[in-house]
């Protein structure tokens, strides 16, 4: 099945319409969300995952799942943009990260894949579905399982900057793929809080003040097993390409991983995939682009 990548689909004067208006992002507190967001608890397997909602709830629904490291806020561009084509946009923490850091297995218990996906779904069961869904980065793993599991809740899904192959996921990463293999899930996490931290991305102030504050609450041992989650990736490949929903992956031409293996994944399961000038954060930093090619995939989700 071949590739369907459509860097410049539409007309070229609206894609550089909305790479000017990427461009023209000014740096801003990304602790503060859109107007009208209500940030409210949902009460998980897992325990209280700190959750946002913006949006009429009689619309259509998208739930924007955010990876280790990070939290709802990194949503805070896009989520205003699908609401103002008619979503309902929802967002929550992962368990152990930023304010859902005390929801988790307990004290003896390990965060898993089985964690994760149950709190997916049944944050999915809590509202209208089936749901458009998206998966940032490890997230992307979580929504891939929870598809495998519950099909029927989804009705899209965005992989965004997701990781590309089964197995040792940081096998294909480009700084730290050689050594991932010998190296701890330790002392991986602390190689990217580091990278995080020492700002490597170069990212504006009010990004690095967020990124930075919110380690103050994640939980150390939440990423130390995420990390050792992404060693040993499931294979549902074969699932999700006989899902009978539209998928799209969307990465920046920078990403963490090599563009050769999102578009083998591309073209193994039938998606398709969309290319930003930006890094592993397009959500971030191209957040104009990314929407459309969103919007464009939930309407061949409502019509399938």
């Amino acid at each position: 099945m071949a590739i369907r990548e459509r860097r410049r689909e539409g007309s070229d004067n609206h894609r550089d319409a909305l790479e000017a208006l990427d461009r023209a992002i000014e740096d801003l507190d990304w602790t503060v969300p859109p107007p009208g967001t209500r940030a409210h608890g949902f009460t998980a397997p897992s325990g209280m995952l700190a959750s946002i909602s913006l949006g009429d709830p009689a619309h259509p629904r998208a739930v924007l799942l955010p990876g280790a490291t990070g939290s709802k806020e990194d949503f805070v561009l896009l989520l205003p943009l699908l609401q103002d084509a008619g979503y309902f946009v929802q967002s929550y923490d992962l368990a152990g990260q930023y304010q859902s850091a005390a929801a988790g297995p307990g004290e003896n218990g390990a965060y898993d894949y089985a964690l994760f996906v149950a709190d997916l779904i049944a944050f999915l069961e809590a509202g209208p579905t089936p749901a458009h869904v998206l998966g940032y980065s490890f997230a992307g793993i979580v929504a891939e399982l929870a598809l495998a599991e519950r099909p029927e809740l989804f009705a899209t899904l965005t992989l965004l900057g997701a990781p590309p192959e089964p197995g040792q996921a940081f096998r294909g990463v480009r700084w730290i793929g050689r050594l991932s293999h010998v190296l701890s899930a330790h002392r991986i996490a602390s190689l990217i809080i580091w990278g995080i931290v020492t700002n490597t991305n170069k990212v504006r102030a009010g990004r690095l003040a967020l990124v930075r504050m919110r380690f103050q609450y994640t939980s150390r041992r939440s990423l130390d097993d995420i990390v050792a989650l992404m060693k040993h990736v499931p294979d549902v490949r074969a699932v999700l390409a006989t899902a009978g929903i539209p998928i799209l992956i969307a990465v920046g031409d920078n990403d963490l991983w090599r563009h050769d293996l999102h578009r083998g994944l591309a073209d193994r399961i039938g998606a398709e995939i969309r290319v930003y000038r930006t890094g592993h954060s397009p959500c971030e930093t191209t957040p104009h682009q990314l929407a459309h090619d969103m919007l464009e995939l939930y309407a061949r989700g409502a019509t399938r």
